[in-house]
């Protein structure tokens, strides 16, 4: 089984307290393909300028991602400028250039159409209705989404979820988008609006799984080596999907599976900037990293003595 992926590409120049890179491999696209593609074949969708680097595309390829799907336009690709802080979780963005980005169309090749699984990464939500228009009947469909839509095309917002079967977004924007405070309410009520599945990204914490009745928390894999958080969440997007194409996306308990795989295929990309780590990883390495999550919170039963 295939998983199309449809979002950005990006060059991004990235600078922590320890260290400063130029011209990451970066974008939406990128982290969940080098994610999903220890688990599975790739199909992406996106575009990128004349500067872009040819390995680059090489280079996933290798990893069984088909780029055939990736459109190459004259100007600059997508760059994001960002500076962390001490605390990972705090960063400020320097400079945003949308390049090639700000006019971008997805085109599918014919061959794309028939994607049993479907993962349309942060971008308008008037274009994630436009791919979902060219598929032809998609098993599985996830998406991804933040405030600048949610505020900015809450109607396109609203039809495109209508035909979504998992949203991941992170907790303030579970908020704003349910106008709900606490996330058991504000999941609730985002299911109302389609997706049967919602994941809430607490970023270094994990993620939170609602699906029907079943609620499953999935933790961040603590770390002392974390050199760029840049990707994460969609990182754990990539794991997440690919394991349900594994694994199967109707039995609950494989949503508690994907969820800890996505932890894990974000804790590889934190350890180096940009898709590095990710790309060097293979699945032996994510299945035993997966591993070490259960171990965390494996724990004696009973708990309490029983009287």
């Amino acid at each position: 089984m295939s998983v199309l992926v449809v979002g950005s590409l990006a060059l991004d120049d990235i600078e922590t307290p320890a260290e400063k890179r130029t011209g990451v491999l970066g974008g939406s696209a990128v982290y969940f393909s080098a994610a999903a593609s220890l688990l599975d074949h790739v199909r992406m969708v996106g575009v990128v300028g004349d500067d872009f680097p040819e390995h680059a595309l090489a280079d996933l390829e290798k990893k069984g991602v088909d780029t055939r799907g990736v459109m190459k336009r004259p100007g600059r690709t997508f760059h994001w400028s960002g500076r962390y802080h001490e605390n990972p979780n705090d960063r400020d963005t320097l400079e945003t250039v949308l390049g090639v980005f700000a006019e971008f169309e997805p085109q599918l090749p014919a061959e794309y159409a028939d994607s049993e699984m479907v993962f349309l990464a942060n971008i308008d939500p008037g274009l994630q209705l436009k791919v979902l228009d060219m598929m032809d009947s998609p098993g599985f469909v996830a998406l991804d989404t933040m405030n600048y839509w949610i505020e900015g095309k809450p109607g396109a917002l609203e039809k495109v979820l209508e035909r979504v079967d998992t949203l991941l977004i992170n907790d303030s924007e579970a908020e704003l988008l349910s106008r709900r405070i606490g996330l058991p309410a504000a999941a609730r009520e985002i299911r109302s609006m389609g997706p049967k599945t919602v994941v809430i990204k607490l970023g270094k914490h994990g993620a939170l799984v609602f699906r029907e009745d079943d609620l499953f928390y999935a933790p961040g894999l603590p770390m002392d080596d974390v050199k760029d958080p840049t990707g994460a969440g969609d990182s754990f997007a990539g794991g997440f999907v690919a394991a349900l194409s594994l694994l199967g996306y109707k039995d609950n308990d494989n949503y508690r599976r994907a969820a800890i795989i996505g932890s894990a295929a974000a804790s590889f990309t934190i350890q180096g900037f940009g898709v590095e780590a990710l790309m060097a990883a293979d699945r032996d390495d994510l299945a035993g990293r997966a591993e070490r999550f259960v171990d965390l919170s494996r724990i004696p039963m009973p708990i309490l003595p029983v009287k």
